[in-house]
C-alpha cells in the first residue's frame, strides 16, 4: 500500500500549503517546534498535576457536571492543539510515520505516569476487558481515518463533520444500550444528518473522497465513546488511556512499511512532542468527562472544538470555511443542542 493518490485540487492545496510552510508558515513551524520542545517538560508537569487531581470515583450533581464540562472544554482545546501540530507535521512526514512517532512519545510518558501512580498493571474483569478491546478498536479506526482526512482536507471541514458525533452517540445509545429516545430526538438526528450531507456535498464539484474518511472517523469515535460509558468506575482512566495509546502506536508500527520513511528533523521532533502532550490531555480529559456528571450536560461542550477549528484553519493554514461548511455545521450544532435539551 502506498500513500493515496490525490486529485489536482488536493495536490495544489497541499503544494500551496507547503509553500506557505516554507515561507511565513515555515517560520511558524520552526517556532512552534522550538517552543513545544522547550515547554514539553513544563506541559508534562502540568499534565501530571491534572491527573493527580482527578480520581475515578463516580461524581454526581452540580459538582460532577461542572467538572465534566470543564474537562470536555479542555479536551476540545487540546484536541485542536494536537490537530494543528499534526497537520504541520504532515507536510514533512507520512501518515503512519507521524502517528507512530507521536504515539511513542505519548505512550512513554503515559506509561511513566501510570507506573508512578501504581496504575500501570491493573486486574481486569471479563466485562471490562471486552469493553476495553472494543474501545481500542474504535480509537484505532478513529485515529487512522481522521488523520487520513486531515492530511488532505481543511481543518474546519474535517472537524465540522465530527460535529455529528453527539447525534450518532445518542442513536447508538438507543440501539445498543437500550436508552430511551423519543420521536423528537429521532427527528433531530435525521436533521443532523442533513447537515452532514450539506458539508460533504456528495455528487457535486465540492465533494472530496476524504470526506468519507472523516465520516468513518466519526463513526469510530462514536463506538469508542459508547464503549467508554460501559467501563466500570473502578478502572483508572490513566490505564485506559495508556492501553489505547499503545494499541494505536503498535498498529501504525505494523503499517510503517507500506509508506516511505522520511527524514525527521529537529523542528518536526518538537512538533511531535507537543502533539504527544496534547493527545495525552485529550485521552485523559475525555475519558474522565464521559465518566462524571450527566452526559446530557457535559456532551454539548464538545461543540467548543468548532470555535478553535475555525480560528486555526483561518489564521494558521489560511483555510477560510466555505458557506456549505458553515451552514451544515450550524445545523449540526443546533440539532445536537436540541437533542441534549430533550434528554434533560
Amino acid at each position: 500500500m502506498t500513500e493515496p493518490n490525490k486529485g489536482p485540487d488536493q495536490t495544489n492545496q497541499r503544494d500551496q500549503a507547503h509553500q506557505r510552510t516554507s515561507g511565513d508558515e515555515g517560520t511558524f513551524a520552526k517556532k512552534a517546534g522550538t517552543i513545544t520542545g522547550k515547554k514539553c517538560v513544563a506541559e508534562t508537569m502540568a499534565l501530571d498535576a491534572a491527573i493527580a487531581e482527578t480520581s475515578d470515583d463516580g461524581e454526581r450533581g452540580a459538582k460532577g457536571n461542572l467538572r465534566g464540562a470543564l474537562l470536555m472544554s479542555l479536551g476540545m482545546a487540546a484536541f485542536i492543539g494536537n490537530v494543528t501540530l499534526m497537520k504541520l507535521v504532515s507536510f514533512d512526514l507520512t501518515l503512519f510515520q507521524a502517528i507512530f512517532l507521536r504515539g511513542c512519545c505519548a505512550a512513554l510518558v503515559l506509561g511513566g505516569f501510570a507506573w508512578y501512580r501504581n496504575e500501570l498493571f491493573v486486574s481486569l474483569s471479563g466485562q471490562d476487558a471486552k469493553v476495553l478491546i472494543i474501545r481500542v478498536i474504535g480509537e484505532i479506526g478513529a485515529s487512522l481515518c481522521y488523520f487520513m482526512a486531515l492530511f488532505n482536507m481543511p481543518v474546519a471541514n474535517v472537524t465540522a463533520i465530527l460535529q455529528a458525533l453527539p447525534l450518532v452517540v445518542t442513536l447508538g445509545a438507543a440501539v445498543f444500550l437500550g436508552e430511551t429516545v423519543g420521536w423528537r430526538r429521532y427527528g433531530g438526528i435525521a436533521l443532523g444528518f442533513v447537515g452532514v450531507l450539506i458539508i460533504v456535498q456528495p455528487g457535486t464539484d465540492g465533494f472530496s473522497v476524504y470526506s468519507l474518511w472523516a465520516l468513518a472517523s466519526m463513526l469510530s469515535v462514536a463506538l469508542r465513546d459508547l464503549a467508554t460509558r460501559k467501563i466500570s468506575s473502578g478502572l483508572p482512566s490513566l490505564f485506559v488511556a495508556f492501553v489505547t495509546m499503545v494499541s494505536v502506536t503498535l498498529v501504525c508500527a505494523l503499517l510503517l512499511p507500506t509508506m516511505e520513511w522520511k527524514e525527521v528533523t529537529g523542528d518536526t521532533v518538537g512538533l511531535l512532542m507537543g502533539a504527544a502532550v496534547f493527545i495525552m490531555l485529550v485521552h485523559i480529559t475525555l475519558i474522565r468527562a464521559m465518566r462524571v456528571g450527566e452526559v446530557a450536560f457535559v456532551a454539548p461542550f464538545r461543540y467548543t472544538v468548532m470555535v478553535w477549528a475555525l480560528l486555526v484553519g483561518y489564521f494558521v493554514f489560511n483555510e477560510p470555511p466555505d458557506a456549505a461548511t458553515l451552514i451544515g455545521c450550524s445545523l449540526l450544532i443546533a440539532t445536537g443542542l436540541y437533542s441534549f435539551w430533550r434528554e434533560r
